[in-house]
């Protein structure tokens, strides 16, 4: 482990007594046969597979479609904890929804001088198609995944907004669902919140941000990319669990200043579509014209208040790195209020004193570019090699705008199951959240990434992390 910095237990004290959420579920633990709890993990195994989750791994071949890893030992979190970070997190989703809003209508924060004007002008992510006009509900962020990690009993810091896409949900559902069917005495021991409902609110929050020309039940349909995309099984699995269609951009047209997918019974009008496909594909006419996998001319019935879009086309600046370094003004400046969950410290490396500090500390720090996903891109300083880092310096110094750094953060650790005994690992957590006029939704729990080899501080699935159950408890 990395000694430099001692981590947070979730578990365990450091006295080595079980901490209050996990004594029921340490219990149970101690009495079981480890050989049984080897056996079902295996299963859960065979079960992922034999469902078909898996994500594709881009730049490698086809066959490199992987499973993420699970591991059967929960992620378990005291309901006063939960109640904490869930008001935080509302509260900076609002200020995301009132922010988007803001910088595409009056930028009063821009004139405010609070973020500098540079940072939207000059962002790939700001689209000047989206200028003068309000969504359906002023709701911009319908599904956000924000990233929390955890540093000690009371601290949690938001690592990164998920505005755009958020993609994982399939898991969470999934990791429980497998729980309930191999441990259910677990949970008649435990008393658990309930996830599995995350579908039906999806599908209600997505129709109660209708457009205003809608009559009637709305109806919804999810646009994937197609079967090549990397979150396809998600995609599928959604439609079906919410029970509407899954098309494709070649399966819609306009048709009467609507947007109207093809059936078996000919053409039906779609009123509010969850989309999976990046801003720049989404219609040809208006952003990439060489885009297959999007709708020509999609952008012009919503803007006359024919379709919901969600989420809005131009959330993406949400998710900017840039951006989220001045997530505590943002929240204090729309709400009124300090922002109760705490943003990691972050150097802009587009400010000159900040960017001889990173280069002076790139051992100690993590670098990441703005638009950066997926752990892509990043330097993890304390991991690097001396070449690593000669070459990611080299980088900076060329384009130091193009990236951000923040502090190595000793992630709290949660126990795996390895070799049939615990063994203490890194985690992070996503919780989903649904906005919508009526109100804000967000699922007890969310998935736990985790990084399975020791040491690590890496959870992204594209970069060997697995999954785990994430328990809320009911008191």
């Amino acid at each position: 482990m990395n000694t430099k910095h001692p981590h947070f237990d979730e578990m365990l004290a450091s006295d080595s007594s079980v901490r209050a959420p996990y004594s029921g579920y340490n219990t149970w633990f101690s009495e079981q046969d480890p050989a049984r709890l080897s056996k079902k993990s295996k299963e859960a195994e065979a079960f992922f597979l034999r469902t078909g989750i898996t994500f594709n791994v881009y730049g490698q071949a086809a066959a490199q479609e992987r499973l993420i890893p699970f591991d059967l030992i929960p992620r378990i979190i005291a309901n006063a904890e939960w109640t904490r970070l869930s008001r935080g997190i509302e509260q900076r989703v609002r200020a995301i929804n009132a922010f988007l809003h803001d910088i595409y209508n009056r930028q009063e924060i821009l004139r405010a001088g609070v973020v500098p004007v540079e940072l939207i002008s000059r962002n790939a992510a700001f689209l000047p198609q989206m200028v003068g006009f309000s969504p359906p509900g002023n709701v911009y962020t319908h599904i956000v995944g924000t990233d929390i990690v955890r540093t000690g009993e009371n601290d949690f810091f938001v690592l990164e907004d998920n505005a755009r896409t958020p993609s994982g949900v399939s898991y969470m559902l999934e990791n429980r669902e497998t729980m309930l069917q191999m441990f259910p005495e677990l949970f008649t021991q435990n008393r658990v919140q309930q996830v599995s409902d995350y579908p039906k609110n999806l599908r209600r929050s997505l129709e109660a941000c209708a457009p205003p020309n809608c009559d009637g039940k709305p109806t919804v349909a999810i646009l994937t990319p197609g079967i090549y995309n990397s979150a396809y099984f998600e995609h599928s699995f959604l439609a079906d669990q919410m029970g509407v269609e899954l098309v494709e951009g070649h399966d819609l047209r306009v048709l009467d200043g609507r947007i109207a997918m093809r059936t078996t019974q000919g053409f039906k009008t779609i009123d509010v579509l969850y989309r999976r496909v990046d801003d720049d594909y989404l219609d040809p006419l208006n952003f990439k014209p060489e885009s297959m996998l999007g709708v020509p001319g999609i952008m012009d019935v919503y803007r006359a208040g024919n379709i919901t879009i969600a989420n809005a086309p131009g959330t993406g600046i949400a998710d900017d790195k840039a951006i989220y370094s001045y997530m505590p003004e943002i929240v204090e400046f729309y709400t009124g209020e300090q922002a109760l969950l705490k943003n990691v410290e972050t150097w802009r490396c587009s400010e000159p004193d900040a960017l001889a500090y990173v280069l002076e500390n790139l051992s100690e720090l993590v670098v990441k570019e703005v638009h950066g996903s997926g752990g892509y891109g990043m330097l993890v300083g304390p991991a690097a090699n001396k070449r690593e880092i000669a070459a990611f310096s080299a980088k900076l110094k060329k384009n130091p705008g193009n990236y951000i750094a923040q502090p190595t953060l000793s992630l709290s650790t949660v126990p795996i199951l390895a070799k049939k005994q615990l063994a203490p690992r890194h985690v992070d957590l996503r919780p989903y959240v649904l906005c919508s006029p009526k109100g804000i939704n967000i699922t007890p729990g969310g998935l736990t990434r985790v990084a399975l080899r020791e040491g690590s501080l890496v959870v992204n699935s594209s970069q060997g992390g697995g999954t785990k159950d994430t328990w809320v408890l009911e008191d």
